[in-house]
């Protein structure tokens, strides 16, 4: 009986451990704030529990790999702010703000967490800082010029290989990461050129680690690559576009992602204001389109929840946000409308272990 009891007490100890509470962060551009939802993950419902004011226009988002802190680009300041994250409510509290390059793009960090990389639109660089255990920004950053329009960072599973899309060259520069010195090397062939009017814009990986895929935001489009692991090359394999053939307006995709499963790719078209979704083959990564689906006015951001259950995008152009039910086959169901502050620019999940 006692060695059942403490079984059972273990046990409990365990799942109280690992209940996690799941938030939504989403910069406010031109509110200036960051705001925090909390998402039940039954209903999809959000809560709007939290925001804190910056002192410029923040931008992209990112989460440390344990979820304690989250990075914002403050693009309108040519800045990068770091913050810690309330386990139990999503409340931010500032950590520090560094001076960068002019508008900062994109923001990520490494596998390891010890390294925030970045992408410069305006400036045409690519930058990694040193994140601190406290989760503070290193002053002094190792810089990289590249080419105008650079626009995210894709990183392998290896933590490896570095890949830096750029929408004005046409061209995906490929960089080798030292993530003990925390430098960028570019690599022997310095960067991948894409066909005229495409724009590659984000970048990532297959579960596999075989294939990558970029979506185009000229070209309105996504692409396949293969990846070669030893070498960190890509190369083109096939393009899929990602509006209906019907459809003749002015369009440019914005953000792109794969779902959590590995299954799905996501890509989002202002213009005919919409989230492509395309199923990837567990064998080859090649693409099929699932469907496109209706959105806000002009969605420049949107993610999957880290349990894959809900997709949220943000209208820039609507100040309102809308909750998908992903389906098994990955198609998407809208069930609710949330009315958000001016310009959503960037969301962002997060799960949070609430009892740490």
């Amino acid at each position: 009986m006692r060695t059942l009891l403490i079984t059972s007490l273990m046990f409990c100890l365990v799942v109280t451990r690992v209940q996690a509470a799941t938030f939504l962060f989403v910069s406010e551009k031109d509110d200036q704030k960051i705001v925090t939802f909390k998402i039940d993950r039954k209903t999809g419902d959000l809560e709007r529990v939290s925001e804190i004011k910056i002192e410029g226009e923040p931008g992209g988002l990112t989460t440390s790999p344990d979820q304690t802190h989250l990075y914002a680009s403050i693009r309108s300041e040519g800045q990068l702010a770091s913050f810690n994250i309330d386990p139990q409510t999503g409340s931010l509290t500032w950590i520090n703000t560094v001076d960068a390059a002019a508008d900062p793009a994109h923001v990520a960090t490494d596998r390891t967490g010890r390294w925030l990389l970045s992408a410069y639109y305006v400036a045409g660089k690519a930058a990694i800082h040193r994140l601190h255990p406290d989760g503070s920004i290193d002053s002094n950053g190792r810089w990289y010029t590249t080419d105008e329009k650079a626009h995210a960072v894709g990183i392998d599973e290896q933590n490896r290989w570095v890949f830096v899309p750029h929408t004005q060259p046409n061209a995906i520069f490929q960089f080798e990461l030292d993530d003990r010195e925390g430098s960028l090397t570019p690599n022997q062939v310095a960067k991948v050129e894409t066909k005229p009017n495409t724009g590659p814009r984000h970048f990532d990986f297959h579960y596999s680690g075989k294939f990558a895929y970029c979506n185009n935001e000229q070209g309105s489009s996504v692409t396949r690559f293969s990846f070669n692991s030893q070498t960190g090359r890509l190369k083109e394999l096939e393009t899929l576009s990602t509006l209906p053939s019907s459809f003749s307006e002015p369009n440019s995709c914005a953000r792109m992602e794969i779902a959590p499963n590995g299954n799905v790719l996501y890509s989002a078209n202002r213009g005919h204001h919409s989230i492509a979704a395309f199923a990837l083959d567990a064998r080859d990564g090649s693409m099929k389109r699932i469907g496109i689906y209706p959105t806000e006015k002009t969605p420049r951001s949107f993610n999957v929840d880290p349990h894959g259950d809900f997709l949220v995008v943000a209208g820039q152009d609507s100040d309102t946000l809308v909750v998908y039910r992903v389906q098994k086959d990955g198609s998407l169901d809208a069930i609710k409308r949330v009315p958000i502050g001016k310009t959503p620019w960037w969301v962002h999940f997060c799960d949070t272990n609430e009892n740490s």
